[in-house]
């Protein structure tokens, strides 16, 4: 990560947890303060209603960064994340303004917070594994991973093709094993960077993530998805939720409201590994939020702010 940062709070949480609406509230609080984007999706053009990216409004009213930097036919890394936010708080340096770092894409958060040693790859042996993966079943390719790095291979499902695949790949490019560049990942260290968690009951979350489902729909989700189908996608720009299950309908297999009821459920099952995910992590300063998060953070959020030194008039 860059050597010149601004002064940065991050508010985390899962997904429909009211991130975004508490980092704009405090951005348009505190002067001289810009968002960042802590999302793997909301960087797709063209994906606006799916991936909750804000408003034009929002936009205008404060600086927002990462959000729609790529076409849907690129795919998008870690690792090009890293470079985009680098990119992002110069900016914000140079400007003598602060960041606040919003989003749920645990791994892009981490990056953000901490740093990482990313891995390289190579598309050329991505594209022979994920074939052969269809060829014999990631099970298979999860067994020759646990030979050649049992603890890598302790971390992730064997039926999970995508981390199986890239684990394999890293190793055949780098002569490492995968679980050398995830070290980082069991360790917290002291950062500069204070962060919120938004922690709702679980029940009340799912209530939540049902209602904003359907509200996408309303507002066009199915025909959004129509536009990007038609674009050919990359494959991670599909991996965002609701994208692929829409698809299946528009394909014909399976009706408007099994794709809807899909989506509900992949998103809460989402939004409870996110919570695994962040959990883990002491150095967030969590918040429960029973009705309204920037009613019941913001001045928690404030005082994160003020106590990384940072500035700007309320």
């Amino acid at each position: 990560m860059t050597s010149v940062a601004p002064r940065r709070v991050a508010v985390i949480g899962p997904t429909a947890s009211g991130k975004s609406a508490l980092a704009l509230a405090f951005a348009e609080r505190r002067s001289g303060v810009e968002i960042v984007s802590v999302d793997s999706m909301q960087v797709y053009r063209g994906m606006d209603i799916g991936t909750a990216s804000p408003s034009a409004a929002e936009r205008a009213a404060v600086a927002h960064h990462l959000i729609d930097v790529c076409d849907l036919t690129e795919e998008f890394t870690v690792a090009r994340f890293r470079d985009f936010l680098d990119d992002a708080l110069r900016g914000i340096a140079a400007r003598d303004a602060g960041a606040v770092l919003v989003g749920g894409t645990g791994l892009y958060h981490r990056c953000a917070i901490d740093g990482l040693d990313l891995a390289g790859g190579d598309d050329a042996v991505r594209a022979r594994l994920e074939a052969e993966a269809t060829e014999v079943g990631s099970g298979a390719l999860h067994e020759r991973l646990r030979a050649l790095d049992p603890e890598a291979a302790d971390r992730m499902e064997p039926s999970n093709t995508r981390r199986v695949v890239r684990a394999l790949e890293v190793i055949e490019v780098t002569g490492r094993p995968f679980s050398s560049f995830g070290d980082g990942l069991d360790r917290y260290p002291p950062t500069p960077v204070a962060q919120l968690g938004l922690r709702w009951d679980r029940a009340v979350l799912a209530e939540r993530i049902e209602r904003r489902v359907h509200a996408m729909m309303a507002a066009g989700f199915l025909a959004e998805v129509e536009r990007v189908l038609a674009l050919s996608p990359s494959r991670t720009a599909m991996q965002a939720l609701g994208y692929a299950e829409l698809a299946e309908h528009l394909r014909g297999s399976c009706s408007l409201d099994e794709a809807v009821e899909s989506t509900v459920v992949h998103t809460r099952q989402f939004a409870v590994r996110q919570e695994r995910w962040f959990r883990r992590d002491p150095r967030i300063r969590w918040v429960d939020i029973t009705a309204d998060p920037v009613a019941e953070a913001i001045d928690v959020l404030d005082e994160l702010w003020v106590s990384t030194g940072g500035r700007g008039e309320r």
